[in-house]
């Protein structure tokens, strides 16, 4: 019998609701260690996982068994109960609607791994805004700025 085999790169980037800076140091090395069991058990394989105070870029290989969607799906309503139940008790944490998926070949994984690893350094120069739109213009996806998360 046939198997499928893939190897997909993905890295997928989301911010918290209202992109409030709820995203502690504490918090995102717990929570970034969370989101590596979600994809693991997903049967993804993840590559690198960061990001800053109000968002995340989480870089892995698809598993040929779930999309993009599903991945996401799973992904952020799992992190967000835990987050919920594990530091924001008098309060709901969400993520904000929608992700941004990028793709790359197997070639560029050090150069996107390294660049996720510096989260705190790029965002030191650069808003979160600029960050995304930066990866919009790059891979050339048309969008409307008024249809991208909710900058304030």
């Amino acid at each position: 019998m046939a198997n499928t085999y893939s190897q997909i790169n993905i890295q997928c980037i989301f911010a918290v609701k209202g992109r409030k800076y709820l995203l502690t140091k504490e918090i995102r090395t717990e929570l970034f260690r969370y989101m590596h069991g979600i994809l693991k058990n997903d049967n993804a394989y993840p590559l690198a996982i960061n990001g800053w105070k109000d968002h995340v870029h989480v870089f892995f290989e698809l598993s040929p068994k779930m999309s993009i969607a599903d991945h996401m799906m799973m992904l952020k309503s799992t992190s967000s109960k835990w987050l919920n139940d594990n530091y924001f008790n008098n309060r709901e944490f969400r993520w904000q609607e929608g992700y941004g998926a990028f793709s790359y070949s197997k070639s560029q994984r050090s150069n996107v791994i390294n660049y996720i690893k510096n989260q705190e350094e790029h965002h030191r120069t650069m808003s979160f805004k600029e960050e995304y739109l930066g990866f919009l213009e790059k891979f050339e996806v048309d969008y409307e700025e008024k249809y991208v998360f909710e900058f304030y």
